[in-house]
């Protein structure tokens, strides 16, 4: 009797493939350094010519491209604008996370937080993008809703469900205590804009300062809470 016939199989190991992660060519590689290239020309367009006026050829030659440059990466102007402000959201998103993070108490954040809010105001692409972005929409009535709906679900992609948590505030009020506040912001900074003669952007800072304070109320120092 062959004993091998009656031995227990071994099991042997099929060696899992490793996936190699393929690194983009150099096509892909000019083609999102292009991208960039007309975001960034598109902020500086928007901020110093405005959303209506600036022209498609403007923010192509900025960035040193024709036309066709932009075509083959934008369909429309709209699209040109909702990806840059996705990406300047996206900037703003770490950094508020950034001061959520390095903090470790209530206290020290919300000082950090308030600090990022007053320099805010002096952010004149920023600021310029977010005014133009909403009067464009409130111009244009039929588009309003699609278009504030597109801006709530850039918005939701910031992912910062946990800010009032972990500031130590009631979150079902978050919401309306950010749009108050961005309001705010927006007003200082067209003042200031427009006649600092009558309103410093030192002034306008301090009083941002003193509204922060009035919309979230300094929390005890010494408070430690967990990441």
């Amino acid at each position: 009797m062959n004993p091998s016939l009656f031995a227990t199989p071994v099991r042997t190991r099929t060696p899992r493939r490793r996936i190699a992660r393929k690194l983009p060519n150099k096509h892909q590689i000019r083609t999102e350094e292009t991208k960039r290239e007309l975001l960034k020309s598109a902020s500086l367009v928007f901020a110093r010519d405005g959303f209506q006026a600036c022209r498609i050829e403007d923010i192509a030659a900025e960035a040193g491209y024709t036309r066709g440059a932009f075509y083959a990466h934008f369909e429309t102007k709209e699209e040109l604008f909702f990806a840059l402000l996705q990406e300047e959201m996206d900037k703003h998103a770490a950094r508020l996370r950034a001061i959520l993070e390095t903090e470790d108490s209530i206290a020290s954040r919300m000082a950090a937080l308030r600090n990022y809010y007053v320099r805010s105001i002096t952010d004149r692409e920023w600021c310029m993008l977010t005014l133009e972005f909403k009067l464009f929409a409130a111009r244009r009535p039929r588009l309003r809703p699609k278009l504030a709906a597109i801006h709530r679900r850039i918005r939701a992609t910031m992912k910062l469900e946990n800010i009032s948590e972990r500031l130590g505030f009631d979150d079902r009020h978050s919401e309306v205590r950010g749009t108050v506040l961005e309001g705010i912001i927006a007003g200082l900074f067209l003042e200031f804009a427009y006649d600092p003669e009558r309103l410093s952007a030192h002034q306008a800072g301090q009083y941002l300062g003193h509204i922060f304070d009035s919309l979230l109320p300094p929390r005890r120092s010494g408070t430690t809470i967990r990441n």
